[in-house]
């Protein structure tokens, strides 16, 4: 299948672009914001105890957790798959160069170092708020699949991070005017490939939003702190490690582990790991108490 003639630019307002993949950021944040209030005031989901914050307590959490998905995004890729980029604030021959860790409409952000940046703000946050750290994460976990579905879609649209290649009936070549204009060449070659963008939005988004959905309003698991956010880090990494056997291999592997691991399963494995103990931890605890 030919791949479509997407534009990256929705519309240009004057001289600013506006990309497909900063709005699938947006619509994330908006709507994930949205569905974390309504968990907040479905408090029969949390009962017998109350939900770890209130409604203006959440709208000052968004600003952190935006905070914390943009710089740990861009800082993740950089340190685990760009290195370059970190190296060039020191080493950069130009101001541009020095700088180009900043320039995020370039493209380059990753999930796992997002996770971790948002890891950080809901610490900061549970801390200072005297919150409930545990519930406060069981609160966010079942909107992320909501920014996970849009970003695979915008990946799609971009024509990133596309698959291996193979031979199934609806492998698509990510190649087209567009893209030769822009590179001068088609960087996935004219070849089909998986579109594993989309897999990943059906497996990382849909489906794990729909598991978290049935932890939430039909187990109840909102009272066993943990037991959400265990069930999504277990999802989140047995879905990734098992979409990066489709996905085209990372090229800056050691020598020694291609073909055998990618980084994406390498950073996957400890957010199973964690998954699985924070299951297990709340299985063994009664529901917490009002």
């Amino acid at each position: 299948m030919p791949f479509p003639e997407f534009d990256p630019v929705l519309i240009h307002i004057g001289p600013l672009p506006l990309r497909w993949y900063a709005l699938a950021y947006v619509a994330g944040i908006l709507l994930g914001w949205w569905y974390a209030a309504r968990l907040l005031r479905a408090e029969r989901v949390w009962a017998p105890a109350r939900p770890p914050i209130t409604l203006p307590q959440l709208d000052d959490l968004v600003l952190w957790v935006t905070l914390g998905i943009i710089l740990g995004g861009r800082l993740g890729f950089a340190l685990f798959y760009q290195p370059s980029l970190l190296l060039q604030v020191f080493t950069g021959q130009s101001l541009g160069e020095r700088l180009e860790l900043l320039q995020l409409w370039t493209g380059g952000m990753a999930f796992h170092g997002g996770f971790l940046g948002v890891a950080l703000a809901v610490w900061w946050f549970a801390r200072k708020h005297r919150a409930r750290l545990l519930s406060l994460a069981d609160l966010l976990a079942p909107v992320v699949p909501i920014g996970l579905f849009f970003g695979r879609i915008a990946n799609f649209v971009n024509g990133e991070l596309w698959g291996r290649v193979t031979d199934v009936p609806w492998a698509i070549r990510f190649c087209n005017e567009r893209i030769l204009r822009t590179y001068g060449m088609c960087p996935a070659g004219d070849v089909p490939r998986h579109p594993s963008q989309l897999y990943e939005a059906g497996l990382e988004g849909l489906a794990l939003f729909g598991l978290l959905g049935l932890a939430v309003w039909k187990l109840r698991l909102l009272t066993k702190p943990g037991y959400v956010t265990g069930l999504f880090l277990l999802g989140y990494g047995l879905s990734r490690a098992l979409m990066e056997t489709v996905r085209e291999p990372d090229a800056h592997m050691p020598e020694a582990l291609q073909g055998i691991v990618t980084m994406g399963m390498l950073l996957s494995l400890p957010m199973i790991l964690a998954g699985l103990w924070l299951i297990l931890r709340a299985r063994s605890r009664p529901p917490v108490a009002a």
